[in-house]
């Protein structure tokens, strides 16, 4: 191809793969030619969602591998964002799932200020949160199978 092409990167803890990861996924990947996913790391899904993941970051690394829109998987450091990995990235585009916490602007400029002219896209959300969300599948399996 010889030209760069528009790299597009996501990152998320994807816990329990479902139909709402796979629309997502693929709904980054049109946003450009490359699609590199950031897993949460183990420590960071503990602070974040308050409880220990139920797959490694490592074996949600390798299911995320697996899916066609992804071209590149990295595990993410403790913490919120690892700058670093993202310059290292170097991304054309962000895209930013319908239910993660942040502001577009406000990590636009996060990135500007440590040197990253990034696009920063919000995908929609195409299901209803009860469908395709980590935690109301575990609610679901728990009441299900666990009473």
């Amino acid at each position: 191809m010889g030209e760069k092409g528009i790299r597009v990167l996501v990152g998320g803890v994807f816990d329990i793969l479902h139909v709402g990861h796979v629309h997502f996924l693929k709904q980054a990947k049109e946003l450009g030619d490359e699609l590199v996913v950031i897993v949460a790391h183990d420590e960071t899904v503990r602070k974040l969602k308050r409880r220990d993941p139920v797959n490694t970051a490592e074996d949600r690394a390798e299911l995320l591998r697996a899916i066609r829109y992804v071209d590149e998987v990295y595990i993410g450091s403790p913490g919120r964002i690892d700058l670093e990995l993202v310059k290292r990235i170097d991304p054309d585009v962000i895209a930013i799932g319908p239910d993660q916490n942040f502001n577009c602007e406000r990590l636009k400029e996060e990135l500007r200020e440590h040197g990253m002219n990034v696009e920063v896209i919000r995908i929609p959300y195409p299901y209803k949160s009860d469908r395709a969300k980590t935690s109301k599948i575990i609610e679901r399996i728990i009441e299900e199978f666990c009473e």
